[in-house]
């Protein structure tokens, strides 16, 4: 198959570049990482005004009707740069799950603000004690009169802080770690009994806990079937690991690029370093790394959409565990082959690392993917 982007793709490519360098050069991503809102204010009215935003979004929502692979062009480049813009949680993860199981009118109204860079959003699935597993939901939605009343703790919601809504995962029936009897609901992060315990996360993004104490909703806020909300949550969360996977992709190619100028340029015994023949051979090494957790993000962005999802969580699970395997080691070989300086803050290679470690982390680390592939590969194709 021709996995080369089209031309229309290769265009957007050359605009998404430029627009990230006006705004996202190291300098400015090490201020954006210590100012109050934790990215570009700026860098997201360019998006939406080019119709980043609104890429993947349905046509009949504003949208450009953009595919999975488009998403992952996107996320690649701001990889390269290490953006800190909220487009994964907002329009791959929450988007998504709108798209999925919102009604017609509440698409209406919230999707295009979306496209607009109007509105944000952001997924609170996971607690504390669960971990990986999002079946496990401890937090509870019971009936009050014709609307919800939540209540629990949510753990590390990536973008949080600069969200206007959560999506919370609750329990409506079962017990705490069945996978039925979890619902999805839509809640104002402003809403009385929401209280967000906001931090700086390792590589310079936002996230928080959310603590919901009572907090009431009307009864159009259930997103999707009662009691039928995992499914939605895995699929969304699918797509957020194959839009992490290009985001790696990115940081892989960035660390390559300035460790083989390191390379070119460090000198040792009169020579650059870069002649050194098994320096040459880690070189070549990580660039074999990179290009093989290319083909392992691929396949997982051309299957997202598929709708076999014992083939789609294959394809995730596979891409997860071997990108991670892979960008662990290009951080590594980079922070190595650069000696003292790889660590530094005032240099991309640690910032870099960083967030390799970070995406690595999201969603289910290496091992956890291995062991969800291990144990699929003996489970039938969905009818």
């Amino acid at each position: 198959m021709d996995f080369r982007y089209s031309e229309e793709q290769l265009a957007l490519q050359d605009t998404l570049q430029r627009c990230l360098a006006r705004h996202y050069s190291f300098e400015q991503r090490r201020a954006l990482s210590r100012c109050a809102a934790g990215h570009s204010p700026a860098a997201w009215r360019e998006l939406a005004d080019l119709g980043v935003l609104a890429l993947p979004l349905p046509e009949e929502a504003g949208g450009l009707g953009g595919s999975s692979v488009d998403v992952m062009l996107v996320m690649e480049e701001f990889g390269r740069v290490l953006a800190l813009e909220p487009y994964m949680s907002t329009v791959v993860i929450g988007a998504g799950i709108l798209r999925e199981a919102a009604s017609a009118s509440l698409q209406g109204q919230l999707l295009p603000q979306i496209a607009a860079g109007e509105l944000r959003l952001a997924l609170a699935a996971y607690e504390a004690a669960g971990r990986y597993q999002l079946e496990h939901v401890g937090c509870t939605a019971q009936r009050n009169g014709s609307g919800w009343r939540l209540s629990g703790r949510k753990a590390v919601v990536v973008d949080a802080p600069g969200a206007h809504y959560l999506l919370v995962s609750a329990r409506t029936a079962g017990g705490v770690a069945d996978g039925p009897g979890i619902s999805l609901f839509l809640v104002s992060r402003t809403a009385r009994g929401v209280t967000l315990s906001a931090y700086v996360t390792h590589c310079g993004g936002r996230a928080a806990d959310v603590d919901l104490q009572e907090v009431e909703l009307a009864a159009d806020a259930l997103l999707g079937p009662l009691d039928g909300g995992l499914g939605i949550i895995e699929h969304a969360i699918q797509r957020g690991i194959a839009a992490l996977c290009a985001e790696a992709l990115g940081i892989a190619a960035t660390l390559n690029a300035a460790t083989l100028e390191h390379l070119k340029t460090r000198r040792q015994f009169g020579v650059p370093i870069g002649t050194f023949q098994a320096l040459q051979h880690r070189m070549a090494d990580m660039y074999i790394a990179a290009e093989q957790a290319r083909s392992m993000t691929i396949s997982a962005a051309t299957q997202i959409e598929g709708r076999d999802p014992v083939q789609r969580r294959r394809a995730v699970a596979a891409a997860k565990a071997y990108v991670g395997r892979a960008t662990r080691f290009i951080g590594q070989q980079a922070v190595q082959l650069h000696g003292g300086m790889g660590l530094v803050d005032d240099f991309i290679v640690g910032h870099g690392f960083k967030r390799l470690t970070m995406i690595d982390m999201t969603f289910g680390d290496t091992d956890y993917h291995f062991g969800r592939f291990s144990d699929m590969l003996e489970e039938p194709p969905a009818s």
